[in-house]
C-alpha cells in the first residue's frame, strides 16, 4: 500500500508486441514492489484465438480486454496500491479508456527499432502474436497527445540500461542492477 510519502501511482508501460514490456515491468515491479498486472493475461480466449490464427484485433475486440485492464486499476485504486501494468495501449482512445476516471494513470513507451522487433518476434517462443503482425501493430501505434501524462525511452534491447532509464525517467530511485530473472 503506498504511503503519504510514496504517492499512488499506475504506470502502464506500452508499446507493441516484442519492446519488451514485461520484462521491463517486472523489472520496475522488483524495484518497487508494486502490484504488477501482465495485461495479456485478461484478454479472452476469442481474442488469443484470432491472433494465434495470425488476424488483428478490431477495436471492438479490444474494448472488453481494456475494460478489464481498467477495473483492475480501479480495484488497486481503491486499494490505494501503486501498478505496473504491461499493455500495448496503442491508441490514444484505448489509453484515455485506461485513464478514464483513474487520475494515477501514467503511460511509459518502450520504442524498439522495428528491425529488432521483428527479429524478437521471429525468435519467439510460444506466444500467440507473430511477427507477421507486427506491422498492423506499429501502424496503429500512435503519439501521445502534448495532454497525456507519457514518456517515452528509445531502447536498443539492452535490459539493465532500459530499467535504470525507466526509473530515472519515472522519478523513482536508482535500484541495484537488474538481472533479469524471473
Amino acid at each position: 500500500m503506498s504511503t503519504d510519502a510514496q504517492p499512488i501511482r499506475h504506470v502502464v508501460v506500452m508499446g507493441v508486441s516484442g519492446a519488451g514490456k514485461t520484462t521491463l515491468a517486472e523489472g520496475v515491479v522488483a524495484a518497487t514492489s508494486w502490484a504488477f498486472l501482465e495485461g495479456d493475461r485478461l484478454h479472452p480466449e476469442a481474442n488469443i484465438a484470432k491472433m494465434a490464427d495470425g488476424h488483428p484485433l478490431t477495436d471492438e475486440d479490444r474494448w472488453p480486454w481494456l475494460r478489464a485492464i481498467g477495473e483492475w486499476i480501479s480495484d488497486r485504486e481503491a486499494k490505494g496500491e501503486s501498478a505496473v501494468i504491461a499493455c500495448s495501449a496503442l491508441k490514444r482512445s484505448y489509453r484515455d479508456l485506461l485513464r478514464e476516471g483513474r487520475e494515477h494513470v501514467e503511460f511509459f513507451l518502450l520504442d524498439v527499432p522495428e528491425e529488432e522487433l521483428y527479429r524478437r518476434l521471429e525468435t519467439r517462443e510460444g506466444h500467440y502474436m507473430k511477427a507477421s503482425m507486427l506491422r498492423s501493430q506499429l501502424d496503429t501505434l500512435e503519439p501521445f497527445g502534448a495532454d497525456e501524462p507519457a514518456r517515452t525511452l528509445r531502447s536498443d534491447g539492452d535490459e539493465d540500461e532500459a530499467l535504470r532509464e525507466t526509473l530515472e525517467l519515472l522519478g523513482l530511485p536508482e535500484q541495484p542492477a537488474h538481472t533479469g530473472s524471473r
